[in-house]
């Protein structure tokens, strides 16, 4: 049992944790602050009560590797209920368990440092062998050009030692490099330590700085994390080395690992300034759920067009053009990079309307092949009565282009070669191709957008399961839910493009065939939110942010997700989900 580590927000497999002490610390941390802090509670040489030494459970534990800090090679594993000790096991990467401890220390961490895989096997591994509401120590190894990727991968402490040692070696460290002091014509920092006449700064001064340094980074990743944008601060900082690089590549390959630990939801934007975002969970998760759960229900054809820089599309100038055209006689899908492909009842859903990308004109290789193969699947899965592409030649038309070919598909183009979706010849063309098409009504618009939703958040057939026989009132996009008895359901929250259900809502899920979230909880009824400790049970394929039904001896409830649904059932500590409505049984 966790009883001084709790995990207060998350972003993937990265957290902002806290250590209860006398002086809580807020991780990602230093190990040094909380020994300091701590004190002999996390030293061997521990005064404990007389007669109370049997209670003392020392867990096997390694030796760190050489160079480690001489009060973490001191600390061992403690199991000690009834006087208050933080408890850490020193554990190996191929043999690591549960040991019941608030933390556990990798001990040969430094023999995979270097190394992208072998970083990422490592972390992946003990963390999937030790409870979600634990702490990760990684002893000797820590710089400020590599502790932000550590936080990415889930290590929650680190130490000075690796700073300490190259500044006593005269090595400058900063974000992006490891400078020898007689290079330095001067110092490139405004750090107390580094407040005096280079020639008057000696290694001693260097080792201060460099703590420094590593402080000041933990502090940017901490409030990255917060912020729900530590990826994007990864992307560039893995650049500086290339090692790094390996590393943050390779945890995007353990799709298992981060997708479980990646919201669904955020207020963060998504900046899409190199490649690597294409790997990104969030984007991948999205290409994947429309590729494989939604299903268009429109008999109207095919209409692809290019997003656009606002968001939703359709508060854009280009795309009020296109849907003055089309007039509902064609089903509008976007094509973006780095999204994929957007139908238009999913323009608000997370990531669709929040992210930005880098505007050149131009398309990587990477690019179109990633879009090309989304809109491959898309297309496999969906049928049109005929395909109609709205599109300009610079890399839209090749990927379409590509497709076609790949499928035996006929394709109209309606933009002339050289011209733009926007001209009057590009608009007209495609007003003229529409053509004899039957519009379609807001009616229908609103039920697929709501059936759409459900099949992208709880899986493939979710809409018709729920919401076969609805109303729904009020205005796109804040679009509510109603049964035939005029009982409310559900409403479209737009700030996110989900759905928010009532307690009926709740009920008639449960009833359907649609696949259900379900969080099982100890006969207490709640209100405002669930403990991780009142949690009995907890579907595992619960994610932050997702819907879920709350149900136990004694109540009913419906809410959203805080924790992912391994974390709900392992966890001690903290706020498993917050409860919107609930009802006593």
């Amino acid at each position: 049992m966790t009883d001084y580590f709790e995990v207060h927000e998350r972003d993937g497999a990265a957290r902002v944790g806290e250590l209860r002490l006398e002086s809580p610390v807020t991780t990602p941390a230093l190990v040094d602050d909380v020994l300091e802090d701590a004190g002999s509670l996390w030293s061997a040489d521990r005064d404990l009560p007389d007669g109370d030494e049997s209670k003392l459970t020392v867990l096997p534990h390694r030796a760190f590797p050489g160079g480690t800090a001489e009060e973490v090679q001191e600390s061992f594993a403690v199991e000690y209920p009834d006087v208050a000790y933080p408890s850490v096991a020193v554990v190996s990467s191929e043999t690591a368990a549960d040991h019941g401890t608030d933390a556990y220390a990798v001990s040969d961490v430094q023999s995979v440092m270097g190394h992208g895989a072998a970083l990422v096997e490592a972390v992946v591994t003990v963390r999937e062998a030790i409870p979600a509401d634990t702490a990760l120590l990684f002893s000797g190894v820590a710089t400020p050009r590599n502790v932000a990727l550590l936080a990415y991968a889930g290590v929650d402490l680190v130490d000075e030692t690796a700073a300490v040692v190259k500044g006593t070696e005269g090595r400058y460290l900063t974000t992006d490099e490891a400078y020898f002091l007689e290079d330095l014509e001067e110092l490139p920092c405004s750090c107390s330590a580094c407040q005096q006449p280079r020639e008057e700064f000696t290694r001693e001064d260097c080792v201060e700085h460099n703590r420094n340094a590593l402080r000041a980074e933990l502090g940017i990743v901490r409030r990255r994390i917060r912020d729900g944008r530590l990826r994007d601060y990864v992307e560039g900082q893995a650049r500086h080395d290339q090692w790094l690089t390996a590393a943050m590549r390779e945890l995007d390959d353990q799709w298992g690992y981060l997708e479980e630990r990646t919201p669904i939801l955020r207020d963060a934007q998504i900046n899409a300034a190199t490649e690597d975002t294409l790997r990104r969970v969030e984007i991948q998760r999205f290409a994947d759920r429309v590729t494989t759960r939604y299903r268009n229900r429109f008999k109207n054809p095919l209409v692809l067009v290019p997003c656009s820089a606002t968001k939703p599309y359709s508060e854009s100038q280009s795309h009020r053009q296109f849907h003055d055209a089309i007039q509902w006689r064609g089903h509008l899908v976007s094509m973006t990079s780095p999204i994929g492909v957007v139908p238009q009842e999913l323009e608000t859903t997370y990531p669709a309307q929040h992210y930005d990308t880098v505007v050149t004109g131009r398309w990587s290789e990477d690019e179109k092949e990633f879009v090309s193969e989304v809109l491959r699947r898309y297309l496999e899965r969906n049928e049109y009565p005929a395909i109609i592409a709205h599109v300009p030649d610079e890399g839209y038309r090749d990927i379409v282009e590509r497709v076609e070919k790949r499928l035996e598909l006929d394709v109209t183009y309606t933009v002339p070669e050289g011209g733009h979706p926007t001209d009057d010849e590009s608009i007209s063309n495609l007003s003229e191709a529409l053509s004899g098409e039957l519009k379609y009504s807001k009616r229908e618009r609103e039920h697929n957008t709501v059936r759409a939703i459900a099949d992208y958040l709880l899986g493939d057939g979710a809409g018709d399961a729920l919401f076969e026989e609805i109303k729904t009132t009020s205005r796109y996009p804040k679009i509510q839910v109603r049964d035939d008895e005029d009982t409310q359901l559900a409403t479209m929250v737009p700030q996110y493009g989900t759905l928010s259900f009532t307690l009926a809502g709740a009920r008639r899920w449960v009833e359907s065939d649609a696949p259900v979230k379900r969080v099982e909880i100890d006969g207490f009824v709640p209100h405002g939110s669930v403990l991780a400790p009142g949690i009995v049970d907890a579907d595992e394929d619960i994610r932050v942010g997702d819907e879920v039904v709350v149900e136990g001896p004694k109540a009913f409830g419906v809410g959203r997700a805080e924790m992912f649904g391994r974390e709900m059932a392992e966890s001690t500590r903290g706020i498993a989900c917050e409860i919107r409505h609930v009802e006593e049984k």
